[in-house]
């Protein structure tokens, strides 16, 4: 039986991983706060690992915050950050938070700059803080895909994985979808 100890499994089993999942923040509709005073968004911190313990997550994660910023806002040379920390980092699963709004271009840079890992890129159309998230459950869903999908880069959301090659949002229906080819693995 593994061992429990700091937040994290220890010990090998058919359905955990031996290297931990490396979790990197980028920032997103997941971490936004609301200011009820002005009515604006913004970021104060992730809630990534709150999320976790809520989740009551006993993977051996690793979360590291990269950026906070709205995907919008995301530049070439953020997405070279990105791409740098998933190629430097030891773990061969990686899951990345993201704005939905270029989740699809982030994955088309990373599937160019980086070879032989899992990356699942996930996100949240309403913000975790608001209680009606779909953050938590894209989370769970991101965290059980990498540890099963073989390497490349994947979306996921809503339940559904995505190759990064076969997937658009969808914004009139608020939703990512398969686009031709399919492989969306539902």
């Amino acid at each position: 039986m593994p061992l429990r100890a700091a937040g994290r499994m220890q010990g090998r089993g058919p359905h955990m991983p031996e290297e931990p999942i490396r979790v990197l923040v980028t920032g997103g509709t997941f971490d936004k706060e609301y200011n009820e005073l002005t009515g604006t968004l913004y970021f104060q911190d992730t809630h990534v690992p709150e999320m976790l313990r809520l989740g009551r997550c006993l993977l051996n994660v690793e979360v590291r915050t990269l950026m906070m910023i709205d995907s919008l806002e995301m530049t070439a040379d953020d997405r070279r950050i990105i791409a740098e920390h998933c190629r430097n980092t030891r773990a061969r699963r990686i899951m990345i938070t993201h704005g939905t709004d270029t989740m699809v271009e982030t994955a088309v840079h990373l599937a160019r700059e980086v070879e032989g890992k899992t990356i699942v890129l996930t996100g949240a159309m309403v913000p975790y803080k608001f209680g009606s998230s779909d953050g938590l459950f894209n989370l769970g869903s991101a965290l059980a895909f990498v540890q099963v999908l073989p390497p490349g880069v994947y979306i996921a959301m809503n339940g559904r994985w995505f190759p990064w090659d076969r997937v658009r949002k969808n914004k009139d229906k608020g939703i990512f979808e398969a686009i031709a080819g399919g492989g969306d693995g539902s």
